[in-house]
């Protein structure tokens, strides 16, 4: 078969590549595909036509139904060829035009000959291409002559029947299942292939079934598996097991002594899987991790690449989890940093950092700077990475840490490479306080050669924020200047931004930027003088000097407390309007899309009882409903109001959720009620509450509704009176009651008698969450900055044990309900320990802002470190609170 890719005139400089390929049109292909009705077959030239046929199909190419059948046509003529090529070939292109099942019958007949056939490649390939094109009923005929093929002789046969049950399985499991004790047969063959696909399609057949798997796996692991293929397979089935089975009980694992065992097995393949099973077990003990780590570190050494990377990798991944169980094998990964293959490399200098002691990191650093200049972006992007959480780990290792981080960052590179460069720098100016003024200057450095705006602009901004901070400020001005002079209109803006922070802090230097921004307001660009004007008259205007009000100070370093999309929502409403627009208007919660309102599929929900799209007109809706009813007119403003809490479950008569109103001294549950049964007109519609469990609470107003059609959703409301300000909590249990009346489907008349009944829904819990408003902030930093020292809290909790850090953090996260902050909630993978930043408005709307660190302590056990400010201690304490109850 012609190669799809080769190389024209070897010897000429430019050596051309060109495909064979190359221009092939459907159309002439299809006109060539005759060849296949001349009466003399010429089977070099079938084949060469057959393959471009395939090559169209597998480039997308699409035949019409007419085409197709023309051409499946053709091929089964050529079945009268005996040549061989050409069969595999017929074979081949047969399986890629899936004819129809009106079509199958007619090559079916050839197909069974072959699977009968003396020459075994024919009935191999026969049983690949039946088992490929036929349905379960013609799979049923030749059914016992597949099971023959699974414990035939040949073991290319047997494969071929084997990999065909596998494909099987998901079409017609029934009748691959009858094949069991086949399979069972196959299992223990001396072909490593069949032993291989005959284990796992016997997986596969009892994968449902825990003890037939388990027994499966017992019987297999007393010696029977002979391919190292099978062996493996074998491995990653017991490591299921294993897993399983720890969940359910503790002590001894079971079958952890067969992994050990398949350490000193003589495939290759067969130690590294037992290895990395052994590594990837959860819990797994230092003891335990001893011998897989050995071999490991015998595979370091080894002449194969793949086997250097293989252990390399997963050394990198034990690390994260272990680094004193992989420092044993520092010194052979330290001779892996020249490794030719650039991988190997890069994972071995990576899990060298995240190993090394604090004697170890200026070695490190000077083999790194030789292979730096050596790798492609995306692996210096990781050991970037990996040197930031190294300067994290050891703070007074930063000088030599941010020296090579500012060479580096000097060099050729492209946008990825030098932004994760600059955000680690950031992260460490911010986190180590001795860094911040040499961060600072090497950041100022390269912004004077930065070819990229988005990171200027970030660096500016961040200069803006902690430069007026530093001991000596005045350094950072002629490097912030430079760019309103030499820069694109973007960074001249960013900076223009940036000179007014330095005058709003550094009182000696407000003349000076106010002579600075004068300049600016002669720039070409209008949005660089706009906020050079803008600056001079929000810093005092024309040779002012005096203190800087609380007001400016807020404004120029303030984060946004509303979410940039209600905003972009309300300035949209507001564009039409002849309001002036009033900032204080924006809705501040960040709104989460209300659950959809379970019923039968095909009916869209109307109402206030839907699910509101938008967020904004959701909380303006409430509003506004509320309002309107005499009831509750008088509970004052809405502080809150919950996503739809569902009551019922899926397809059940009647679908109920609810929705919490949260105000200071009351609580408005809205009962969004449908009746999805055509027959029955529902009247007086109420929810009973019993609050005997919220002893807080009690009930002052219940609104029934009053008629209740077939899928027009209603609400009812029980409104319940709390200690004012309080996060009161408690738990609801709720009975719907009506009357039922039948309705004639065909008239649509409704008798006049009806029928009391109730229907029993799910409890409702109000939870201190309900008291606190999503609201994030855009630089937690100054925000937690600004907030009283004084009413800082803090206190250490115990988790207890948790499957994993990332559980324990979206735990807290859900029982505060606060806003995650700068993406803080996402937990990477195998982390040991993590900071997380959450804001909020608690009710009376007191700004809140938490600081979490977590980290695993023992076993699973999550230790958790809350401090908490806010603009009153007494919220302070009650989070702690919140959190101690929890």
């Amino acid at each position: 078969m012609a190669q799809p890719l080769v190389k024209k005139d070897d010897d000429r400089d430019d050596e051309v590549e060109y495909s064979p390929f190359l221009g092939i049109e459907k159309g002439l292909v299809l006109q060539e595909a005759r060849a296949f009705h001349d009466p003399q077959l010429d089977a070099r030239r079938c084949s060469q036509v057959i393959t471009k046929l395939l090559y169209l199909l597998n480039q997308g190419e699409t035949f019409t139904k007419i085409e197709a059948t023309e051409v499946f046509f053709a091929v089964t003529k050529l079945f009268q060829s005996k040549d061989t090529g050409l069969r595999r070939m017929v074979y081949l292109i047969i399986k890629e035009l899936s004819p129809s099942s009106d079509e199958v019958i007619i090559v079916t007949s050839s197909l069974m000959k072959d699977m009968n056939s003396k020459t075994d490649m024919y009935r191999a390939n026969a049983i690949r291409v039946l088992c490929r094109i036929t349905d379960g009923t013609l799979l049923t005929q030749i059914e016992r002559y597949l099971k023959q093929a699974v414990v035939d002789k040949n073991p290319v046969v047997a494969s071929a029947a084997l990999v065909s049950g596998i494909h099987l399985l998901q079409t017609n499991p029934e009748i691959v299942k009858r094949w069991s004790n086949e399979v069972q047969e196959a299992v223990q063959s001396r072909a490593a292939l069949v032993q291989f696909h005959a284990l796992a399609l016997l997986h596969q057949i009892r994968q449902n079934d825990r003890l037939a798997v388990s027994k499966l796996v017992t019987s297999l692991t007393k010696g029977a598996v002979r391919s190292p293929l099978a062996q493996c397979l074998l491995i990653r089935y017991t490591s299921q097991v294993i897993r399983e089975t720890s969940n359910s009980q503790s002590g001894e694992r079971p079958f952890f002594d067969f992994l050990e065992s398949c350490l000193r097995h003589k495939a290759e393949m067969v130690i590294f899987e037992a290895a990395r099973a052994i590594t990837e077990l959860s819990g797994v003990t230092n003891r335990e991790l001893t011998p897989a780590i050995t071999v490991l570190q015998l595979f370091l050494s080894s002449s194969k690449p793949v086997l250097r990377f293989a252990a390399v990798r997963t050394l990198n991944k034990v690390a994260m989890t272990h680094p004193l169980a992989v420092t044993n094998c520092n010194i052979d990964m330290e001779s892996l940093i020249s490794d030719q293959n650039r991988s190997i490399a890069t994972l071995a200098i990576t899990t060298l950092l995240k190993t090394g002691n604090e004697s170890s990191v200026d070695r490190l650093m000077k083999q790194i700077t030789n292979f730096m200049s050596d790798i492609a972006d995306e692996f210096k992007i990781v050991v970037v990475e990996a040197i930031r959480s190294l300067c994290l780990k050891f703070p007074l290792k930063y000088r030599s840490l941010m020296n090579f981080l500012s060479n580096i960052l000097r060099e050729e590179g492209g946008f990825e490479y030098k932004k994760a460069i600059v955000d680690s720098i950031v992260i460490l100016v911010r986190d180590i306080p001795d860094a911040k003024e040499s961060g600072l200057i090497h950041l100022c450095e390269f912004i004077e050669d930065c070819e990229f705006t988005y990171l200027s602009t970030q660096i500016l901004h961040f200069l803006g924020n902690e430069g007026p901070k530093t001991s000596d400020p005045t350094k950072f001005i002629r490097y912030i200047y430079n760019r309103v002079i030499l820069e694109n209109a973007t960074v001249r803006a960013a900076a223009v931004s940036t000179l007014a922070k330095f005058g709003a802090l550094v009182e000696s230097l407000k003349p000076r930027i106010f002579v600075l921004l004068r300049r600016c307001l002669f720039d070409i660009d209008d949005e660089v003088r706009d906020r050079a004007t803008l600056y001079l008259n929000t810093l005092g205007g024309d040779d002012s000097v005096g203190e800087i009000d609380n007001d400016v100070k807020e404004f120029l370093f303030g984060s946004l407390d509303v979410p940039l999309s209600n905003l972009e929502m309300s300035l949209q409403n507001y564009v039409p309007s002849e309001e002036p627009f009033d900032i204080s208007s924006v809705p501040k919660e960040v709104k989460s899309q209300p659950l959809t309102e379970k019923k039968a599929p095909g009916k869209v929900p109307t109402g206030l009882g839907a699910p509101i799209s938008n967020p904004t007109s959701t909380v303006d809706g409430y509003e506004k409903l509320l309002s309107s009813i005499p009831e509750f007119s008088s509970f004052g403003t809405l502080f809150k109001s919950s996503a739809p809490v569902e009551l019922t479950e899926a397809e059940t008569e009647y679908a109920v959720n609810v929705v919490k109103h949260i105000f200071d001294e009351h609580v408005v549950f809205q009962y969004n009620c449908t009746n999805t049964i055509p027959e029955q007109l529902l009247e007086n519609v109420t929810v009973f509450v019993d609050a005997s469990d919220a002893e807080e609470f009690s009930e002052v107003v219940s609104k029934p509704l009053r008629s209740l059609p077939y899928d027009s959703p209603g609400q009812t409301f029980v409104a319940f009176e709390k200690p004012a300000g309080v996060p009161a909590v408690g738990k609801f249990s709720n009975l719907l009651k009506f009357i039922v009346k039948e309705v004639d489907p065909a008239t649509g008349e409704t008798e006049d008698e009806g029928v009391e009944d109730e229907y029993q829904l799910e409890d409702l819990e109000i939870v201190a969450a309900d008291y606190m408003l999503k609201v994030g902030v855009s630089n937690f930093r100054n925000a937690w900055e600004s907030m009283d020292p004084d009413s800082e809290r803090v206190d250490e909790y115990g988790l207890g044990a948790r499957e994993s850090l990332a559980e324990a953090v979206s735990a807290v996260i859900t029982l505060l309900g606060m806003q995650p902050c700068e993406g803080t909630d996402a937990v990477p993978n195998n982390s040991r320990s993590h900071t997380c930043l959450l804001s909020g408005v608690f009710i009376g709307n007191v700004k809140v802002l938490v600081r979490l660190s977590f980290g695993i302590d023992g076993p699973k056990q999550v230790a958790m470190k809350l401090v908490v400010r806010s603009d009153d201690p007494a919220i302070s304490d009650a989070i702690h609170e919140i959190v101690a109850n929890g």
